[in-house]
């Protein structure tokens, strides 16, 4: 029987297609080196902390250390097309491959200075995904003469309006926000204020705040639309496909009652809800969490870093790996002193500092020498 995998490094090979070549600064195919950050597809989403987790397992190699348990690279290539062969065809058809109680994938490890300290936001879980499939009817008829018929354009303008407008329910039940005091936010936040909060951070924590921004409400956001059969034909038939992300709390009836009251009104509208991934979570008091923080510590070189839990506002193939009782978390070990809005994942211009990818490298290096060799 093979040994028990003590730790998992997780990581993702695939990446999202580019869109257009010519609005990059450089190829996004080539890794060019620029005022120290690596330009490339993928650089960020998640190449950088696949390299990190290989560095770190090429000098442990290199340095002849002796390890008292398994540690094991696995990296999916379809996590940006859900993961469903990769990581999820492993968690169900050979769970076995992926036993071990302990694993670092992306995800989090966003780092924030305030209140004379180093915090870094570990990714202990994440928001569900649902896929919203929205069909919107009206009657063709020739286009000189639209009055004959219904545009199920015009319908679907009146949606793109409201879903534009929609203001969600706000929420501040998710563990991240038990530790704003530590950002120095004084104030306790609560549904009524967290808009507040929010905007008291945007000038000078603009991802922070974006982060709280959308940790504390769902997200309904159109994404792709199809109709339509000819240039002089009023169309009759218009598909819309909406990107949701929710609460732990928040569930497909809930989703529901939401988009039947943003269709009120409107008519010719039906649609079907698509569950693509479940909110999930780990522990955030572990073993795990404490060798990581002492990890990060090490690497920087520095005694005031602390750690707070959040859950991630995207999904990775950690939602494979929580429910067989793995404690997963999403840390990259992004450096302090990388300005994060820079890393533009899935965007024009992706790059990750080489201050980053060097302080995770020694950080993965740091975690998996605490928790695994021989000493």
């Amino acid at each position: 029987m093979a040994a028990q995998k003590f730790f998992i490094f997780m990581s993702h090979t695939d990446v999202v297609p580019v869109e257009d070549e010519t609005k990059w600064t450089y190829p996004p195919f080539s890794a060019e080196i620029h005022n120290g950050r690596i330009y490339g597809r993928g650089a960020s989403d998640c190449k950088g902390l696949l390299t990190a987790q290989m560095m770190a397992m090429r000098v442990l190699k290199r340095n002849g250390i002796i390890l008292k348990d398994s540690l094991a690279l696995i990296s999916g290539a379809d996590e940006e097309h859900g993961g469903r062969y990769g990581f999820g065809w492993l968690a169900e058809k050979h769970p076995e491959v992926l036993d071990a109680p302990f694993a670092v994938n992306e995800g989090g490890g966003t780092p924030i200075e305030a209140a004379g300290a180093l915090t870094y936001v570990l990714g202990v879980g994440e928001k569900g995904r649902l896929q919203v499939e929205i069909d919107i009817k009206g009657t063709s008829s020739h286009a000189s003469v639209p009055w004959q018929g219904t545009n199920a354009l015009y319908r679907l303008q009146k949606l793109l309006q409201r879903l534009e407008e929609y203001e969600p329910e706000r929420d501040t039940s998710t563990s991240l926000f038990n530790y704003l005091s530590t950002f120095a936010i004084e104030h306790k936040p609560s549904a009524s204020n967290i808009d507040e909060i929010i905007l008291e951070q945007e000038e000078n924590n603009p991802r922070f705040a974006s982060m709280l921004k959308a940790l504390s409400r769902m997200t309904i956001t159109p994404t792709m639309i199809s109709g339509g059969i000819k240039s002089n034909s009023v169309p009759e038939d218009i598909h819309l496909t909406c990107d949701v992300r929710t609460l732990p709390n928040q569930s497909e009836d809930y989703l529901r009652q939401e988009l039947d009251s943003l269709i009120d009104g409107i008519p010719g509208i039906e649609y079907e809800i698509d569950y693509m991934a479940e909110p999930n979570s780990s522990e955030f008091e572990t073993e795990l969490m404490a060798s990581l923080q002492t990890a990060t510590q090490k690497a920087l070189d520095r005694d005031d870093i602390q750690f707070v839990p959040a859950i991630s506002t995207g999904f990775t193939d950690s939602r494979f790996t929580r429910p067989l009782g793995i404690t997963t978390y999403g840390f990259s070990g992004s450096h302090p002193d990388d300005d994060p809005m820079l890393s533009r994942a899935h965007g024009t211009d992706e790059s990750i500092g080489i201050k980053s990818l060097t302080s995770g490298a020694k950080i993965m290096l740091h975690l998996a020498y605490d928790l695994l060799a021989m000493k």
